[in-house]
């Protein structure tokens, strides 16, 4: 095809995209006449029950079967459901053979494999690599149901028993690694998970509309190796694809590619030896002269060239300046460096991950390619651009399908119910919570929702969060009138977003807070103050607590949410996240500053005031985090004492795939700037000692810890923190402790019968008490031991907490007034 030759105004602009299809514009497939099954089939009984013969589509989960819309399998399976699909469920099934996935017979469509509402690894293992005791999405919270790396594991499976049909990967396992990524409990960098599965298609983020399409598709019997055109689907592809005629291939395959390097000149050389040099004589030499410097000169008078590396199609200069014109970015496609090239150098890696981040606005992102080569062939993973986000109505619609809202019935009891011995934790969790929207603009860097979910965000109606409070009071068995929680991934996003569709679609910022709140965004708290006034209005409802994290920046915008908040949906302690005190790790979080926190903290205590009650702030904090100094630590270890914190549920930085600060983990280099060999270096935390002493810094009240820090301190020149004076941050005394870590969730349970003494009621010995003095501990007692403390030196039992004293995630809080104590709270 020849070059073109005139520009066109939008090839310079990003395109805008056609009107997706809605969801229930599709032609429902013939088998909607079977009508909504009460529970989606997990046994060939309840096929039969239900007069099928046969599945359409099996969904293979690593989590329990709960039909409730906070379970991605539930969420998809209803949907293909409502667009006629029979959907079958099998959930934690045995992976040590093909049988379990024999179990409903064979799909007549595809197989669609997730590893559950959490990544297998992050499930598993803590941020310390240790083998977690218990799974929060099986029944009883039983740990082993599901493999490591579950997605790859039931691929293989599902492959062996029936290997001609499609398998469809998804859920956040799969999303989150869908290209050559770190993989921290391997310390390297792993392919994509496409290519070690196999899997006929990759779906990313909220799967709905991309599912719907590839079914019905599928449906009319077009091979899968034909959907190759559909948003948040990736996919295998030959370098020779003869479908690739017409895009244009933008090469960012390196970083830091040198000119040309002339060489030294010889001052002292005359004209005859560098002639000779050259292998020429003087009057070559001039004639050579004078040809360059017309050449130059001929140059000069011309546009240089800027050409971008394409596949099929070239692109020509089309202004004054010799700009070459931007390809269209829906025939665009970004070359990423090959997986073999970010396994070997981690400038290439961050520079990958830098690229990727900036292509996830679906107003403006192009396509994405990566190499991977094996055994002498070349392979490409194309990623397509991001779905586009579901409309208000669609939200509607996925969330008011027929859910049961219940686990399924295989896992009820002796007495048919789900609240004992197999209780699903994750469920009981957001049993009677409701979800009112998805995506965050916040931008974290240590978080993977915007890669997942995307950072527009899509809200559902207030009539549909009004009738699904209905639906929980009229049909959720236990429900006592309060709702636990109507939030998402934030607490207070629902209904926010850019002022201008047009600018939002051409944005390629990150973050729409960071470094400050961008002056585009609507920051009006108006409809979410009416959501909560008039869900508490209905009738049965006693009270709308809020439990998702608070984007406290955002709050600050609008003190009457504030007020609404504190005054009406605070049980007492609301948590927010700050995560540290200090500049430097702030800005490699993408995080306010401290001083916002100050900012809310005075606006929730006068607001607590006003409403005449005694509320509390519950900030969390990171520790370990790229970027954070041991003096970070030790700052944010004196903020903490000072302000009489002491954290029980301390977070270790944990490499999530894909996230910004996974990469800079991993590369030492900061993506949120351009990437280049001598580009900002991050100071990271590595090795289990070093991360062991910023954890301890967010234990400092914690005498296991102060062995360790006090080492820590003398080496950093900061001993005039030892002592045991009121502003020393741990005390030069150290008491007997059997050195070892406590889980502060279990040992700041109590038991409802718990027994009272009059020492369990003394303030635990050795800590910092709010606005209190350290208190010294015994010689030969462990701190909160009393007079029960251990003449022999042997390991004391901890002493219960006293009526009133039912200690809380943050034991230098107050007690809640009357929980555990058997009395009511003052009026």
């Amino acid at each position: 095809m020849p070059p073109s030759t005139s520009p066109t105004a939008a090839a310079a602009k990003p395109a805008r995209s056609a009107a997706p299809k809605a969801l229930t514009a599709y032609r429902p497939f013939w088998a909607k006449r079977f009508g909504p099954a009460p529970f989606l089939p997990m046994s060939r009984e309840e096929m039969q029950q239900l007069g099928w013969d046969s599945c359409d589509i099996i969904i293979v989960s690593g989590d329990a079967y709960v039909d409730h819309p906070s379970f991605g399998m539930a969420v998809i399976g209803r949907t293909l459901e409502a667009q006629g699909f029979r959907v079958g469920i099998i959930a934690q099934p045995d992976w040590q053979s093909a049988e379990p996935f024999r179990a409903l017979g064979r799909p007549n469509l595809f197989f669609g494999v997730a590893a559950g509402n959490m990544d297998s690894m992050i499930n598993h293992y803590t941020a310390d690599r240790k083998i977690r005791s218990d799974d929060a999405y099986t029944p009883g919270g039983e740990a082993g149901k599901r493999p490591d790396r579950a997605t790859l594991v039931y691929t293989q499976r599902c492959r062996e028993a029936y290997k001609d049909v499609p398998v469809i990967i998804g859920g956040i396992e799969a999303s989150l690694r869908r290209i050559a990524h770190y993989d921290y409990w391997q310390d390297k960098v792993r392919r994509s998970i496409l290519v070690d599965s196999k899997a006929d298609l990759l779906l990313y983020g909220n799967a709905e509309r991309a599912i719907i399409e590839i079914a019905h598709r599928l449906a009319q019997k077009k091979p899968i190796e034909s959907i190759t055109d559909v948003r948040g689907t990736a996919f295998m592809r030959r370098p020779d694809d003869a479908q690739l005629h017409g895009w244009f291939e933008i090469d960012s395959t390196e970083v830091d590619t040198p000119g040309h390097i002339d060489a030294l000149i010889n001052p002292y050389a005359s004209t005859e030896e560098t002639a000779s040099a050259q292998g020429s004589d003087c009057s070559a030499s001039a004639a050579a002269g004078a040809a360059q410097a017309a050449g130059v000169e001929q140059a000069a008078a011309q546009p240089q060239e800027q050409p971008i590396r394409i596949v099929r199609r070239t692109l020509a200069r089309t202004d004054e300046r010799g700009h070459i014109t931007a390809p269209p970015r829906e025939r665009s496609v970004i070359r990423l460096p090959a997986y073999e090239q970010v396994k070997r150098d981690p400038v290439l890696y961050a520079h990958a991950s830098r690229v990727l981040h900036l292509e996830t606005n679906p107003g403006n992102a192009r396509a994405l390619v990566q190499r991977h080569s094996s055994g002498g062939v070349d392979r490409d993973v194309w990623i397509n651009p991001p779905p586009l986000p579901l409309s208000t109505t669609e939200m509607d619609h996925v969330f008011d399908l027929p859910y049961a809202r219940s686990p399924h019935p295989r896992y009820a009891d002796e007495q048919g119910r789900h609240d004992g011995a197999t209780k699903i934790p994750a469920w009981e969790m957001i049993r009677f919570s409701v979800n009112i929207m998805r995506g965050c603009f916040g931008g974290c860097t240590f978080c993977s929702i915007t890669e997942h979910e995307g950072r527009i965000i899509q809200s559902r109606s207030e009539a549909s969060v009004l009738r699904e409070i209905e639906d929980i009071r009229d049909k959720v068995q236990g429900f006592t009138g309060v709702v636990s929680d109507l939030g998402g991934p934030t607490a207070n996003m629902w209904h926010i977003g850019c002022k201008s569709k047009e600018i939002e679609a051409n944005c390629r910022k990150p973050s729409c807070v960071y470094p400050g709140i961008c002056p585009n965004l609507r920051t009006d708290h108006g409809p979410l103050i009416q959501l909560y006034r008039k869900a508490r209005a209905l009738r049965g409802v006693k009270k709308i607590l809020i439990g998702s994290g608070l984007r406290y920046d955002l709050a600050v915008e609008s003190p009457e949410y504030i007020q609404e908040l504190v005054t009406h949906h605070v049980g007492g302690y609301l948590k927010i996240a700050p995560e540290h005190t200090e500049g430097g790790p702030l800005s490699k979080m993408m995080k306010p500053g401290i001083g916002t926190y100050d900012r809310f903290k005075q606006l929730f205590e006068a607001a607590s005031e006003a409403a005449g009650k005694k509320q509390y702030l519950i900030p969390y904090f990171i520790a370990a985090h790229p970027g954070t100094s041991d003096e970070d630590m030790m700052n944010l270890a004196i903020w903490l004492k000072r302000n009489g914190f002491r954290a029980d549920q301390v977070q270790t930085f944990y490499p999530s795939p894909m996230a910004t600060a996974t990469a800079m983990y991993h590369s030492g280099k900061n993506p949120l700037k351009k990437v280049g060999r001598e580009s900002e270096a991050v100071d990271v935390v590595k090795g289990e000692r070093r991360r062991r002493l910023h954890k301890a810094f967010l234990r400092y009240h914690d005498p296991n810890n102060w062995p360790l820090l006090r080492e820590a301190l003398k080496d950093m020149g900061r001993a005039d923190l030892i002592g045991n004076g009121k502003n020393h941050l741990i005390p030069s005394y150290q008491p007997q402790t059997d050195g070892a870590y406590r889980s502060a969730r279990r040992s700041n349970s109590t038991s409802a019968v718990a027994a009272s003494s009059p020492a369990a009621a003394k303030p635990a010995q050795g800590v910092v008490k709010p606005g209190g003095k350290p208190v010294a501990a015994k010689p030969g007692l462990k701190p909160g031991a009393g007079a029960r403390g251990s003449s022999s030196g042997a390991p004391a039992r901890p002493a219960r907490p006293g009526p009133g004293q039912l200690l809380t995630q943050h034991t230098g809080l107050p007690p809640r007034p009357g929980v555990g104590s058997g009395r009511k709270p003052k009026r």
